[in-house]
């Protein structure tokens, strides 16, 4: 069984809010599923911040060679890497493993491989890291997290507040496509993303849109369509050499860093998440969450939708409640 360790010189960071150096607390981040498309990048960036003291790097295959790599980058962390288990002691697991879309896979396509890799290392998280903050990246997120919940169940270490879907890249890709239809500096916007993470589960709130830019229905639709599509646009650009690997690290990278901020005692840290709510009728929705010191310390509501996202949260149901049930079912027949 391999492990790799290696400590990186410490450059000094500027202290920014939620950061500090020599004084942050003791945080451990696994990455499982280290040495795939999103889990490099994944790596790199969570070895960029300086929230992160100990980086645990899992893989089937390949991750001494991430571990040797990432463990040059001179910032604080520690890095590990294994070809074996890697989670005792970690705050925030993100999970990003699995087999990438390829031209004409749809993410349902995804579920069979995916979801049985999910259900071991969520079985594993369960025995190693029960209290740790889960990330899944893994696709189909709307049936992933449900897995994943019913895993701990089983084990019974479930904790609602700590399992969370990463539909960040929703966000970013809102942000991206909404400020250049508005012509704003992409750093001012939010658009919060509701619902789930696939196709028209996925419901951004462009009448929450800030800045506000006023932008015509057509527009508005143009860009919801666009948001729901932007994984298959990726897929087909890149014509069959992978899916959206760097994009997805990134966002996976935001969400874990909001995460840690929150642990660390950051007021006010809301990002959005497919996590258990009781926002709809359904057991599981995107919305807008604070992150604090226990996960998950408030799910919010929706707050008022134009008429076309009412129209579009209704159409959504149907597909995410499948979605949902279909994890269920699978986490449960063996």
């Amino acid at each position: 069984m391999f492990r790799f360790v290696a400590r990186s010189a410490g450059g000094k960071h500027l202290l920014r809010r939620g950061y500090a150096t020599e004084s942050a607390p003791d945080r451990k981040v696994a990455v499982l599923g280290a040495a795939g498309g999103i889990g490099q990048p994944l790596a790199l960036l969570m070895k960029l911040n300086p929230l992160v003291s100990r980086l645990a790097l899992y893989d089937i295959a390949n991750t001494p060679g991430v571990a040797a790599d990432v463990c040059h980058v001179n910032t604080r962390s520690e890095v590990s890497g294994y070809l074996g288990q890697a989670l005792e002691g970690c705050d925030v697991v993100v999970i990003p493993a699995g087999v990438p879309r390829k031209p004409g896979m749809t993410r349902d396509d995804l579920f069979n491989i995916n979801a049985g890799i999910v259900k071991g290392l969520c079985a594993a998280i369960a025995k190693y890291c029960p209290n740790a903050l889960v990330n899944m990246i893994s696709n189909p997120v709307n049936s992933t997290v449900p897995i994943a919940a019913e895993v701990f169940k089983k084990a019974g270490t479930y904790d609602e507040k700590k399992l969370f879907g990463v539909t960040t890249l929703d966000v970013v890709r809102a942000k991206t496509f909404y400020a250049g239809k508005a012509k704003v500096n992409v750093a001012d916007v939010n658009v919060p993303v509701v619902g789930g993470h696939a196709g028209i589960t996925i419901l951004p709130l462009f009448s929450h849109a800030t800045p506000k830019a006023n932008l015509p229905e057509d527009d508005i639709k143009a860009l919801t369509k666009r948001t729901q599509d932007g994984g298959t646009e990726v897929v087909e650009a890149k014509a069959g050499k992978g899916s959206a690997t760097l994009s997805m690290a990134y966002a996976g990278a935001l969400f874990a860093d909001a995460c840690l901020k929150g642990l660390n005692g950051v007021p006010d840290v809301v990002e959005c998440s497919f996590v258990q709510s009781t926002v709809t009728e359904l057991p599981f929705f995107a919305s807008k969450v604070r992150l604090g010191k226990n996960g998950v310390e408030e799910v919010l509501g929706l707050g008022p939708l134009s008429d076309y996202e009412k129209e579009g949260l209704e159409k959504l149901k149907p597909e995410l409640k499948a979605s949902i049930e279909k994890g269920i079912n699978f986490a449960n027949k063996s």
